[in-house]
């Protein structure tokens, strides 16, 4: 399998001002000569804000998702964010993975950010969603999911082989808390034996909170293999290696004990 050269924006996000957050992402789209796979952080351009009645946008009629699919098509590369989506009469903080040919996936976040009143404005997902892009395996994240192993454990599938090989996170993660999110995703990727994206933004948001990135691509032995702890905007990439994460698998088989 070929590797897939991931791509990481740390940005710092304008508070509730999409079409600040559109030229903001254009500049750093133009920098980019070529990539497999874009994350952006949550809510990519909002920020992560609880005004749904403002800042809700429809499914079948999202400008933010007309944005991801143009830039898609534009770079060749798949994109993965989460926006604010109306649905149904229901507000999620919606995962979307849009593909260079316009396929899109979509993962509702389960697990709502109780501290952040989260819970009282959004509906949980229910279910994990694996998208197959190129031949590697994603399991769909977002943010406060990185605190609930049970709902990712990796397994061995019908054909033999891992349910999946990289977990994406995307995430406004607070600077207060950021020693709890560079571990975790590391605790993700050696208990699932598998590559771990984590995509956070930096600068201040309209609670005051701050944050600093730690945006990283991990390993499936828990390795850092590229990072951003600046506490500045910039990209990473770095190109992931099927047969580095098939070897690990191989000389330690711990999945197939589970």
């Amino acid at each position: 399998m070929q590797d897939l050269r991931i791509t990481i924006l740390q940005a710092d996000q304008v508070w509730q001002d999409k079409n600040a957050n559109y030229s903001m992402y254009e500049a750093f789209f133009e920098q980019i000569n070529e990539t497999d796979l874009i994350l952006l952080p949550e809510m990519f351009h909002t920020g992560f804000s609880m005004e749904t009645d403002e800042l809700a946008e429809e499914w079948e009629s999202s400008q933010g998702m007309e944005f991801l699919l143009k830039w898609s098509r534009k770079l060749n590369a798949a994109i993965y964010t989460s926006l604010i989506i109306r649905e149904n009469g229901k507000f999620y903080n919606r995962g979307v993975f849009v593909g260079p040919n316009q396929n899109v996936d979509f993962y509702n976040k389960r697990k709502l950010f109780g501290l952040g009143r989260e819970n009282e404005f959004y509906s949980p997902g229910e279910k994990e969603i694996i998208v197959d892009y190129q031949g590697w395996k994603m399991n769909l994240q977002i943010c406060y999911d990185l605190r609930f192993p049970e709902l990712i454990r990796n397994r061995i599938s019908t054909d033999g082989n891992p349910a999946y090989d990289i977990l994406l996170y995307v995430a406004n993660w607070p600077a207060r808390r950021i020693m709890h999110w560079e571990k975790l995703l590391a605790a993700r990727a050696i208990e699932n034996q598998c590559y771990v994206i984590g995509a956070n933004r930096v600068g201040e948001d309209g609670n005051n909170l701050e944050y600093t990135g730690s945006s990283m691509v991990v390993n499936a032995l828990g390795e850092v293999c590229a990072s951003n702890n600046s506490s500045k905007e910039g990209i990473i990439s770095f190109n992931l290696n099927y047969e580095d994460l098939k070897s690990t698998r191989q000389n330690l088989p711990f999945l197939r004990d589970f």
